[in-house]
C-alpha cells in the first residue's frame, strides 16, 4: 500500500514539473541583482523587495551601480472614482484604481522591458450608515490592489530579456 502511495506521489510531482507548474509567488528573475528606483521607506518598494528575495535568487541592492537591472518607476498613481449615484444623488459605489508604469533597463540604459503599465481596479459599495466599516474595507482593498500589482509587475519582470540593439 505504501508503495502505491509513493508511486502516485512521484507521478503527480513529475506531471506537475513537466507542465511548468510553479508555486504562486515564485518568480525566478533573469538577473542576480536589481535596483528599485523608489525610496527605501516606500511600501511598494518593500513589498517588491520582499517578494523578489523570497521567490527568487535575485538580490535587491541599494546602489544602481551594483545592479544588473534597474526598475524605474515612471507613474504610481491612485484614484477613487465614483461609479454610481443613488436617486438622491449620494454615492453608492466607488472604483479604486492604481496605475503603475515602469521600465526595466540594464545600467547602460538598454531595455529589458519597454515602458510597461499595470492598472489594477477594485469596486467598493458605499453606505452613509456604515462609514467606519467602509473605510476599513477600502484600506483592505488598497492593500489587495498593491499585492496584485506586485504579482503582475514580477510576472512581467520575470519574462524580461535584454533586447539586442536597443538603446533605451
Amino acid at each position: 500500500m505504501h508503495r502505491r502511495a509513493a508511486l502516485a506521489l512521484i507521478c503527480s510531482t513529475l506531471t506537475l514539473a513537466a507542465c511548468g507548474f510553479q508555486l504562486r509567488g515564485a518568480y525566478p528573475l533573469p538577473f542576480d541583482s536589481l535596483y528599485i528606483a523608489l525610496p527605501e521607506t516606500n511600501d511598494l518598494r518593500a513589498s517588491l523587495k520582499r517578494s523578489i528575495e523570497a521567490g527568487s535568487g535575485t538580490r535587491v541592492v541599494a546602489d544602481p551601480k551594483e545592479a544588473q537591472a534597474i526598475l524605474s518607476v515612471t507613474t504610481d498613481a491612485q484614484a477613487k472614482n465614483i461609479l454610481s449615484l443613488s436617486s438622491t444623488g449620494r454615492v453608492r459605489e466607488f472604483q479604486l484604481v492604481r496605475t503603475f508604469a515602469f521600465r526595466l533597463t540594464d545600467p547602460a540604459g538598454r531595455n529589458f522591458l519597454p515602458h510597461s503599465q499595470v492598472v489594477v481596479t477594485r469596486d467598493i459599495s458605499f453606505n452613509d450608515s456604515q462609514v467606519l466599516a467602509k473605510e476599513t474595507e477600502e484600506a483592505l482593498l488598497w492593500k489587495d490592489i498593491q499585492a496584485d500589482l506586485v504579482r503582475q509587475v514580477l510576472r512581467r519582470v520575470s519574462a524580461a530579456k535584454l533586447r539586442s540593439g536597443d538603446e533605451g
